[in-house]
């Protein structure tokens, strides 16, 4: 007599616990397209990890540890790791390095 009415029991499908997780079957996150990861809200349109399709890349100073991972340098930088040296020729394109005479 004292317990709840509605059926149910410590395995109900009627809270959040254990047993209404057989009912999950909705998706409400998918692939997105800029940072590849499964955080793009299907009905929101929205990434909860990068904030596309907002134009600045979606970042706060109270997530240290995530700005430390997805910063400049974490990744392949394909054109930035070679920007030094080009630079340091003066940006020259097209052209053949002259050849040192060897000293002997």
């Amino acid at each position: 007599r004292g317990r709840p009415k509605g059926g149910g029991g410590a395995m109900g499908k009627k809270g959040k616990g254990t047993g209404s997780f057989g009912k999950r079957r909705n998706k409400t996150h998918t692939l997105c397209p800029r940072c590849g990861k499964h955080s793009l809200h299907i009905q929101k349109k929205r990434c909860g990890s990068c904030g596309y399709p907002s134009a600045r890349i979606r970042k706060y100073n109270w997530g240290m540890k995530a700005i430390r991972r997805k910063t400049t340098g974490t990744g392949r930088m394909r054109y930035l790791k070679s920007l030094p040296r080009r630079f340091k020729n003066g940006f020259r394109e097209g052209t053949v390095a002259t050849k040192v005479a060897a000293s002997a």
